[in-house]
């Protein structure tokens, strides 16, 4: 990119930025998420970087956003109110610590860490001991006047204490700053009341709270549960307030909430530590954050570093991975799944989301892409979250240039080239009808051979595609025909290997029934409906033989699932493929009559990543057992299971049905 094309896409991105921080700070609503916002302002603060002469007085990376609303008086910040630079990984951490080594090399390794709280900046000016004056951020040099609201609330103690220790801080102009937060608690129950009542709901502790204490009115503020968290202590003389761990201690003996996470550190490690324990454990604390504020210790140094641009050089924010980011779509293409289901996929520019890289997202089919206006050169919002497929969320449409170009969907599979078809008119996805398609082959395989179906190890991707490539195999049944020499001719493997893939096919002739079913690759048949068909019919000739009707009388099996089933067992091709695989001696075991377990009767949701074990251990863990395994949220789910990186939709969803949340060591004592 050259400096014209960089000053192109800065002021779009300025553009962009201004006009969420107008509806977010401004108007108290969110047009785009926070992450989404902060992603675009890492990629201005990146080309500002690349292309300094790209820096303007007006760009958001120069300043703390926001305006004076309407009927309150504007009120002048006698020191600035900062922002802070946000971080994302180890190296960025290691990177600021040496910035600061080379401008101070003898300083003192202390670092004083604390959980960032989503709320509102605001800052109490308090007078011999009395409180004067309410302010907010603003812009960071004037803020507004909210004295009468600030009042209202009982976090904000009226007159500090005069019990406290430290004396000299009760003489003389004394200003704590910190955040006004809504508890995610208290939000659920106004938004529980305001649904009782027909009001539109909120959509968040953060809006709400910030919202809530720019009312005109004080009687509405004084009724909504609002908190207020200080995390800074300022006098005229600095020097009265050495440090930060300092700041805190006065700061509780005052009369105010502070953070009990709170750490004094000594290394990048132990700020990595500390980074690292509360990502897990943030989802616990009364009120929502996206990261951990780190700053120096000692706040002379801190002084004396000074402020680059909006931020101070002495403070950092580590930002947790977040769900949604902003990349460019760089091209569309067509995906053909195992059962012809043609997928508009993204290639995007790589971009870090949830703690990986993405570099493909799925447009699900062509009514969706026509629905969003995504094209290809868009500048996208994506969201991922924990093992959930990326997807792109929306275009954005202000940062468009002209050249981006419409999306056509093919008329024919790109793979084989069979004439795409939808099965029924109301059907929304095209598909490849040639049953031989490479790409349904290959995939059919892999499906075949995976972890939830037969577990075949040594049968992946790669391997799978060598050996139709050598002409081996043709579909799933033919792996049970492989010979070791055969195998051993395929550059990827030598005789011991060879061997154990053979071996750990020759362990699956006789699966499972619900594996098996599953296995076989039809249309709207996950694991859990497979678990149930195999329950209920006992044996594979009986679910072959069973009628639209027969199928339906399976719980949670409806219409268009049992079609599916009946479609299947219906067209040749499949009949000959079982027939291929009887031939071979592959057929699957009967459903014995099972005792119920200790969780029978019970559904469960696994949301994020487990760390003891995968996602599938814990699902056969959970139906050995007796319970059910469910893909998302229903009004019969028991239990949520979160993990690291949960998804948003699943956690919400289940508070709003009363599912009971769990974590992953709350699973593992009822697995024990």
């Amino acid at each position: 990119m050259n400096l014209n094309q960089a000053r192109e896409r800065a002021n779009k991105l300025k553009d962009l930025i201004n006009d969420y921080r107008y509806h977010y700070h401004v108007l108290n609503e969110s047009i785009i998420s926070d992450e989404a916002a902060d992603s675009l302002k890492h990629e201005l603060a990146q080309l500002e970087e690349q292309y300094p002469e790209l820096i303007t007085p007006d760009s958001p990376t120069q300043r703390v956003a926001g305006a004076v609303l309407p009927g309150f008086s504007e009120v002048r910040h006698t020191t600035r109110m900062l922002s802070l630079n946000d971080v994302f990984s180890e190296e960025e951490v290691e990177a600021w610590v040496k910035r600061i080594e080379k401008a101070a090399p003898d300083f003192k390794k202390e670092y004083f860490a604390d959980i960032k709280m989503d709320g509102l900046a605001c800052a109490l000016i308090y007078n011999d001991g009395l409180l004067e004056r309410g302010v907010t951020r603003g812009d960071g040099y004037v803020g507004e006047d909210i004295t009468l609201n600030v009042r209202t609330m009982d976090s904000i103690p009226l007159s500090l204490r005069a019990a406290t220790k430290y004396q000299s801080f009760l003489k003389g102009r004394t200003e704590v700053r910190g955040e006004i937060v809504m508890y995610k608690a208290d939000f659920e129950r106004l938004n529980e009341e305001r649904q009782k009542l027909g009001q539109p709901l909120f959509a968040n502790p953060r809006n709400t709270a910030a919202g809530t204490i720019r009312q005109l009115d004080p009687g509405l503020v004084a009724s909504r549960p609002l908190h207020f968290r200080a995390y800074d202590l300022l006098r005229d003389n600095q020097a009265e307030v050495a440090t930060n761990s300092f700041a805190y201690q006065v700061l509780a003996d005052l009369g105010f909430s502070t953070n009990h996470a709170a750490k004094l550190l000594n290394s990048v490690s132990q700020i990595m530590d500390f980074v690292n324990g509360w990502e897990h454990k943030r989802k616990n604390l009364e009120f929502n954050t996206d990261g951990i504020v780190v700053k120096l210790n000692d706040r002379q140094l801190f002084d004396k570093l000074g402020v680059a641009g909006k931020a101070p050089r002495g403070a950092i924010a580590f930002k947790y991975a977040a769900e949604q980011a902003t990349t460019i779509v760089r091209d569309i293409f067509v995906s053909i799944g195992r059962t012809g289901t043609a997928t508009p996929v993204a290639v995007l520019e790589p971009v870090v989301i949830a703690g990986s890289t993405v570099q493909m997202a799925t447009l699900h089919n062509e009514a969706e892409i026509k629905r969003k206006d995504i094209r290809i050169g868009d500048s996208v919002i994506v969201h991922k979250a924990g093992d959930i497929i990326p997807e792109v969320v929306e275009p954005l449409v202000k940062l468009r240039t002209g050249k981006e170009r419409v999306f056509e969907m093919p008329s024919l599979c790109p793979i084989c080239g069979s004439k795409l078809v939808k099965l029924k008119a109301e059907d929304a996805a095209w598909r490849c009808p040639n049953p031989n398609c490479p790409s349904r082959t290959w995939k059919q395989i892999q499906h075949y051979a995976s972890k939830e179906a037969l577990d075949i190890e040594g049968l992946g991707e790669k391997n799978i595609i060598a050996l139709l490539d050598k002409g081996l195999i043709k579909d799933p049944a033919d792996i049970y025909s492989l010979k070791t020499e055969q195998v051993m001719s395929l550059e990827r493997f030598a005789s011991v290997s060879a061997s154990k893939l053979i071996e750990a096919i020759s362990t699956k002739v006789h699966p499972s029934l619900s594996r098996f079913l599953y296995g076989l690759g039809i249309r709207h048949i996950g694991a859990q409906t497979a678990i149930d068909l195999a329950n209920h019919f006992k044996t594979f000739e009986a679910i072959m033989d069973a009628t639209v009707e027969d199928l339906t009388n399976v719980e949670g099996v409806g219409e268009v699932v049992a079609e599916a089933v009946v479609e299947y067992f219906a067209e040749p091709v499949n009949r000959r493929l079982l027939e291929k695989f009887k031939h071979l001696g592959v057929w699957p075991e009967p459903v014995k009559q099972s005792q119920a377990g200790k969780l029978n009767g019970m559904n469960f949701v696994i949301t994020g990543t487990l760390e003891g074990l995968s996602r599938e251990a814990a699902a056969d863990k959970i139906r050995a057992l007796g319970g059910r395994f469910q893909t998302s949220i229903a009004k019969d789910t028991d239990y949520l299971v979160i993990g690291n990186n949960p998804g948003t939709s699943k956690v919400e969803q289940a508070r709003k049905l009363g599912t009971n949340a769990i974590d992953e060591r709350a699973l593992s004592q009822l697995l024990d």
